[in-house]
C-alpha cells in the first residue's frame, strides 16, 4: 500500500470528540496530528445559520444518510439516524443545544467501570473546554475554545413555559449546567457571533493554522494493525487505497455507528460475526457494537390564540427577509437555534436526579422542518433520558462502504411505556397552567381525544422521533470486563496504540444533549495519549433536590 501521510497521532473523524482531539495534542508543538475526515467543508450559510439547523440534518452532502432497521415496539417504522459527513462532524449538523449532563451520570460511569470519569474527574474538563457566556460563577469556564451562550428570550411565551413550571411546583434553574441541574429555565446554545459555534469552528481551524497539524480528505476503511499494534489507517482517496502511518497512535473518532464498524472492518469485535463476515478475528470483543442507546421524544403541540409564534415567519418571504439579516448582520431570528428555555424534572419520588428534559419553542413544528400545524403554535420536546431499552450496530457486509446495520429497539422495556405516557400527561399539566391563560388554544398534538394508556401508547408508537443522541457501542470500563471494547484510559483492549474517544464509549447515555460529552471525551482522551496527569479532580458539590425521596417537585 502506498503511504500517503505519516504521523504522530492519526484520529479517524474531524467530529465532536475528533477536532478537540486535534487541538489539544498538537497544542505544545512536540507532535503531528493527522485528522481524516471524508466530509468536505462546513463553510456556507446551511450549516453556519443557527435557525437553518434542520436543513444540512437531511442532506447526502452534510450526512451519512443512515438509518434504522424498522423497530418492532415502534410498528416496523425506520428511523433517521443522521450523522455527521462534514468538517466538524455532527457539531456541525445538530440543534446546537449545549448540555454537560448530570453529575450522577458521570458517577454512574465510574461506578460501572469508567474509574477516573466521575463527575469530580470529568467537570474540570468541561471547565476547560468552555467559554461560558452567563453561566454560574465557579461552576463554567470562561476561557474554553467553545462559547457558550443563551438564547435572548425575547418571544413571551418562552418566560410563560419557565413560569408554567414554577406554578406547577417545579424548580427553577438559572443555569442548568451550574450546580443545579433540576428545575425550568434558560436554554444554552453552542453559537457565538450569531454562528453556529461546532468544533470545526471552536477547535479545527485553529488546530490547522498550526504547522504540525494537517487534514486528509478520504475514507477510513480500516485500522491497520500488525502484531497487535496499530499502525495506521487504511483510507481511500480519489479512487485509491492508500495508508496513513501512525507513529505512535490511531484514535478512532468517528461517532457511536461509524466507530463501531471500523473496529469490526479491522478485526476487534464478536469473533462470530467477524468470522461470518469473512474477516480475521484480532481481538475478541463481544462488546463493539452492543450498548446502542439513544433519547426518543415526542412533540407536544398547543395551539396559540395570539399571532406571536414563529409560525407567521415560517413563508418564503419572511424566510429571506431573515436570511438576508442573518448574512449581514449576523442577528436577528435567523441567528439562533430557537431552544431558549428548557428543563430538566424528575417523574417520581424517589427518583434522586432528574429523568426528563425538556426543549420548548415557541413554533409547532417538526425537527426537520416541516411545518406541522397550519395555525400559531407552541411546543415542547419531551422525553425519558434513562430508557433500559439497548439496541447494536452490526456490520451489513465485509463492504467497507455498506451502511451498517442499526438497531436500536426503541421501547423494548415496558417502563419505557410507562415513563413516555407521564411525560405526555406532565406536559399538559404545564400547558395546563395560570401562565399560559393568554396563549393556550386547542391542543394539536397527540390532541384532547388522546387519553387512555392505549390511545397514548399509540400515540408513542406512531410519533416517537429520536433525539439524536446515539452512543454507548464502544463501552468504557474495566479491562477484565468482556462487555467493555475501552479501558478507562480509552485504549482498545487487546490492542496496542489503538484508541477509541467519542460519544460510543459512553457507558450509559447522559442527561441531555450529547455534545458536550461528547467533546469533554475528547478534551479528557487528550490528556490520557499524552500521558500527562489528568486534571485535579474538583470537590464541589452539585445539588440534589431535598425532597427527592417524597416528591417529583
Amino acid at each position: 500500500m502506498n503511504v500517503l501521510a505519516e504521523a504522530d497521532f492519526v484520529i479517524i473523524g474531524s467530529g465532536s470528540a475528533g477536532s478537540a482531539m486535534a487541538y489539544r495534542l498538537s497544542e505544545d508543538g512536540k507532535h503531528s496530528v493527522i485528522v481524516i475526515e471524508y466530509g468536505g467543508t462546513d463553510a456556507g450559510p446551511l450549516i453556519q445559520m443557527p435557525s437553518a439547523l434542520s436543513i444540512p440534518l437531511n442532506m447526502p452532502l452534510y450526512d451519512w444518510g443512515f438509518a434504522s432497521e424498522p423497530e418492532p415496539h415502534l410498528g416496523g417504522r425506520v428511523l433517521a439516524t443522521p450523522r455527521g459527513k462534514v468538517l466538524g462532524g455532527s457539531s456541525s449538523i445538530n440543534g446546537m443545544v449545549y448540555v454537560r449532563g448530570h453529575a450522577h451520570d458521570f458517577d454512574h460511569w465510574a461506578e460501572q467501570g469508567a474509574a477516573g470519569w466521575s463527575y469530580a474527574d470529568v467537570l474540570p474538563y468541561f471547565k476547560r473546554m468552555e467559554h461560558s457566556h452567563g453561566g454560574e460563577d465557579g461552576w463554567r469556564g470562561t476561557d474554553g475554545p467553545l462559547h457558550v451562550q443563551r438564547g435572548q428570550r425575547r418571544n413571551p411565551l418562552y418566560a410563560a413555559f419557565v413560569e408554567a413550571g414554577r406554578q406547577a411546583g417545579f424548580e427553577l434553574t438559572d443555569d442548568y449546567n451550574g450546580a443545579k441541574q433540576e428545575g425550568f429555565g434558560p436554554m444554552e446554545q453552542t453559537i457565538h457571533n450569531g454562528r453556529r459555534w461546532s468544533t470545526a469552528n471552536a477547535y479545527l481551524r485553529p488546530a490547522l493554522k498550526r504547522q504540525n497539524v494537517s487534514l486528509v480528505k478520504g475514507f477510513a476503511r480500516r485500522v491497520v494493525i500488525e502484531n497487535q499494534r496499530a499502525v495506521g489507517v487504511e483510507i481511500e482517496a480519489h479512487k485509491k487505497i492508500q495508508l496513513v502511518k501512525a507513529r505512535r497512535e490511531v484514535i478512532v473518532a468517528a461517532s457511536s455507528i461509524n466507530s463501531p464498524k471500523i473496529l469490526m472492518l479491522s478485526g476487534i469485535g464478536p469473533a462470530a460475526h467477524l468470522r461470518e463476515n469473512g474477516i480475521e478475528v484480532i481481538a475478541d470483543r463481544p462488546g463493539v457494537g452492543t450498548n446502542l442507546q439513544d433519547h426518543l421524544e415526542l412533540y407536544i403541540q398547543q395551539e396559540s390564540t395570539q399571532p406571536i409564534t414563529l409560525n407567521s415567519v415560517l413563508n418564503p418571504f419572511s424566510k429571506a427577509l431573515i436570511g438576508a439579516r442573518w448574512l449581514f448582520f449576523k442577528n436577528g431570528l435567523g441567528a439562533t437555534n430557537h431552544f431558549e428555555a428548557a428543563a430538566f424534572v424528575r417523574s417520581a419520588a424517589g427518583i434522586d436526579y432528574p429523568d426528563i428534559q425538556y426543549h420548548f419553542i415557541p413554533a409547532a413544528v417538526r425537527y426537520d422542518g416541516k411545518a406541522v400545524a397550519r395555525t400559531h403554535g407552541f411546543q415542547a420536546h419531551v422525553g425519558p433520558m434513562r430508557s433500559k431499552s439497548r439496541g447494536s450496530v452490526a456490520l451489513r457486509s465485509p463492504d467497507a462502504w455498506a451502511k451498517p446495520v442499526i438497531r436500536f429497539n426503541y421501547m423494548a422495556h415496558p417502563d419505557d411505556w410507562t415513563e413516555f405516557r407521564h411525560c405526555i400527561r406532565l406536559t399538559r399539566e404545564i400547558f395546563g397552567q395560570a401562565a399560559f391563560d393568554a396563549y393556550r388554544g386547542r391542543e394539536i398534538s397527540p390532541g384532547s381525544h388522546v387519553q387512555s394508556d392505549e390511545d397514548l401508547d399509540a400515540f408513542i408508537r406512531d410519533h416517537a422521533e429520536s433525539a439524536l443522541h446515539p452512543c454507548g457501542t464502544c463501552r468504557m470500563g474495566r479491562t477484565d470486563d468482556r462487555t467493555s471494547v475501552v479501558d478507562p484510559e480509552c485504549r482498545v483492549i487487546g490492542v496496542e496504540a489503538l484508541r477509541v474517544a467519542d460519544s460510543s464509549i459512553f457507558p450509559r447515555v447522559t442527561n441531555g444533549n450529547l455534545n458536550a460529552p461528547s467533546i469533554m471525551t475528547g478534551e479528557k482522551a487528550a490528556d490520557h495519549i499524552l500521558g500527562r496527569t489528568p486534571l485535579a479532580s474538583s470537590n464541589q458539590e452539585p445539588w440534589i433536590n431535598p425532597r427527592w425521596r417524597d416528591s417529583d417537585r
